[in-house]
């Protein structure tokens, strides 16, 4: 039941209905001052120590010796809505794709993160040679171009080695046996680990900065909640005085005037959404505390705290000075939630 709304009772103002204005259920509950008295709206005390979070930016780059050669291999990461693995390298490697795959699917969660993989093979450098009748014919087109066009330029020894099939090993390559994909994923481990390292440090920064913004939403919640209590009392006392105006001068039956009374205490109080915001903010800071996959999970609270906020603005205006307070305080607790979104899309 979304749209809850709370009206106190004739008889005590500790007893409470809680009214669902879509299918007109009823409860009869405790006051709002019981319920935080139990730890609703209190600050949330944590135990132990916090769980690992990651953002997901980040570089790993790592260099290990293998049978066939020095292997490269570097990780790129950036957000992403889920896990977005692009592999650059040699068709040589395709036998171990799905090897690879399964490592990084067990270290990440979500992310875009480009694979290169290099490897440089043992003796290259003394079998190495280069293409005469290639090169050749690419220096020759080079001063037809320069005399077609009528241009003075002289050929460049290294620009030319860099093309296709010029710089070439003369002994053919031994292709990878299956089992290269030990080592292959052995190296791919270290380096997703290393990476890994460097994303809790950026998580750890994030959630500092995280964390400061909860507390400044929670420290106006409060504010919101001690001006509402504040202010009850006055608002009561105008909405009966405007009544027994109303029933003086006017031909409406005192029903009528009473259901128009409680819907204008419902348009008004703000009460369930400061709880409902309280209850939200304990929950943002626990996920923190908790660690693990928490980016959408943050998403979607930050949704939830964002429409409790709209509504209390909807509800604040055109009540006086107490209003206008509480306006300014909930614009400010809009700012922090947008802040945290922002931060928050960086973690995975």
């Amino acid at each position: 039941h979304r749209d809850l709304h709370s009206f106190p009772t004739r008889r005590s103002s500790d007893l409470f209905i809680i009214v669902c204005t879509n299918c007109s259920m009823r409860i009869r509950t405790r006051s709002p001052g019981e319920l935080a008295a139990e730890g609703v709206g209190t600050e949330l005390r944590l135990s132990g120590d916090p769980g690992r979070v990651r953002s997901m930016t980040g570089y790993a780059l790592i260099r290990q010796q293998t049978s066939a050669g020095e292997l490269t291999v570097s990780l790129r990461g950036v957000n992403h809505r889920g896990l977005d693995l692009h592999f650059h390298q040699s068709s040589e490697f395709g036998l171990f794709e799905n090897a690879m795959r399964g490592v990084l699917k067990q270290h990440m969660a979500r992310g875009h993160v480009e694979i290169r993989v290099l490897l440089e093979r043992d003796g290259a450098a003394e079998g190495s040679a280069y293409n005469r009748d290639l090169l050749d014919r690419y220096i020759t087109l080079f001063r037809q171009a320069c005399e077609d066009f009528h241009l003075e330029s002289t050929p460049d020894l290294n620009a030319f080695f860099t093309m296709p099939g010029v710089f070439e090993n003369a002994r053919a390559a031994k292709p990878l046996e299956q089992a290269f994909e030990l080592e292959i994923t052995k190296a791919l481990t270290a380096c997703v680990e290393d990476l890994n390292a460097y994303r809790e440090q950026e998580g750890h920064a994030l959630r500092a900065g995280l964390e400061e913004e909860i507390a400044a939403i929670e420290n106006q919640t409060r504010q919101i909640a001690a001006i509402r209590a504040e202010s009850h009392g006055e608002f009561y006392h105008r909405l009966r005085e405007r009544l027994s105006e109303l029933m003086a001068t006017s031909g409406i039956s005192e029903s009528r005037l009473a259901e128009e009374a409680a819907l204008l205490c419902d348009r008004s109080d703000v009460q369930e959404e400061v709880t409902r915001l309280m209850v939200h903010t304990q929950e943002l800071r626990r996920i923190l505390w908790n660690g693990g996959e928490v980016g959408k999970r943050i998403d979607f609270l930050l949704q939830e705290m964002n429409r409790e906020t709209n509504t209390i603005l909807s509800k604040t205006s055109g009540i006086g000075d107490s209003g206008l307070r509480i306006t300014d305080l909930a614009l400010a607790t809009k700012a922090n939630i947008e802040r945290i979104r922002e931060q928050s899309l960086n973690l995975e």
